[in-house]
């Protein structure tokens, strides 16, 4: 049992904090880390910045921004990664585009998620039928490359589910400028997923309110959280780390 399967097993609903590495500094990343731990997640989505984040909302790309002018890079971003793994083995789960990946070399790339204990891979630019690209390169390390699924995905949820691995990232809105969360297209895409794998579905993509998270949570085995803790690194900076634990604290206790 890998540790993404552990961190579900051990736990009745697993938060996932989602937070790009480096924003504002990658020391800051560490203890936040840390701190997010500590309060109880289960899971850490871990982004590389990248220049243009097409997937991502606009808490998220000003977040990839501010990490990228502090000077965070990929190699800086393992060696964080391994100090870290001096304190906690918490699942750690990269989330990056493909470009990013090919420009480091995938050979390169993934030898050092293993050497760092990377848990995962969620890379949104690539689609289910070119997973072949990066699967060799995961599987023989035990590195799950995470599905997506959208509530646009209708028909295509069975395929996608069958072949998934860690868990099933579900994304919450139809678009990155929709304004509400679709519960009742979460409880759908849900229940396909669970008539095909047992793998466990995370709910995610701009859900940060606590009442978003009792009832994503009440849906899923786990919620993924970014852009309002985005939001708090924002304003506190370097500063944020007690004021995301609260956070988290209290979203684990929505959820739950």
């Amino acid at each position: 049992m890998n540790k993404i399967a552990k961190a579900f097993a051990n736990n009745k609903k697993v938060l996932i904090p989602s937070i790009t590495a480096g924003d504002p500094n990658l020391e800051a990343t560490k203890e936040l880390i840390i701190a997010m731990e500590e309060a109880g997640a289960g899971i850490i989505e871990l982004g590389i910045p990248f220049s243009d984040p097409v997937a991502e909302g606009e808490e998220m790309q000003k977040s990839a921004g501010r990490a990228l002018a502090a000077g965070t890079t990929t190699d800086k971003i393992f060696a964080m990664l391994k100090e870290l793994r001096q304190e906690t083995q918490i699942p750690v789960v990269l989330v990056t585009y493909a470009n990013p990946i090919y420009t480091y070399g995938c050979e390169k790339f993934f030898e050092n998620c293993v050497e760092c204990g990377v848990s995962g891979i969620l890379v949104p630019d690539i689609p289910y039928e070119e997973r072949q690209e990066l699967l060799p390169y995961c599987e023989p390390r035990n590195i799950a490359l995470i599905a997506i699924i959208t509530p646009n995905s209708r028909d295509r949820i069975k395929m996608i589910a069958e072949e998934a691995k860690g868990y099933v990232y579900a994304v919450s809105y139809y678009g990155v400028l929709a304004d509400d969360v679709v519960e009742a297209r979460v409880a759908e895409m849900v229940e396909a997923v669970r008539k095909v794998t047992d793998v466990p579905v995370a709910v995610g993509y701009r859900v940060r309110t606590y009442a978003e998270g009792k009832a994503m949570g009440s849906l899923a085995d786990g919620i993924i959280v970014d852009c309002r803790i985005a939001e708090i690194i924002e304003k506190h900076g370097a500063e944020g780390a007690p004021n995301i634990a609260d956070y988290v604290k209290k979203m684990l206790n929505a959820m739950n």
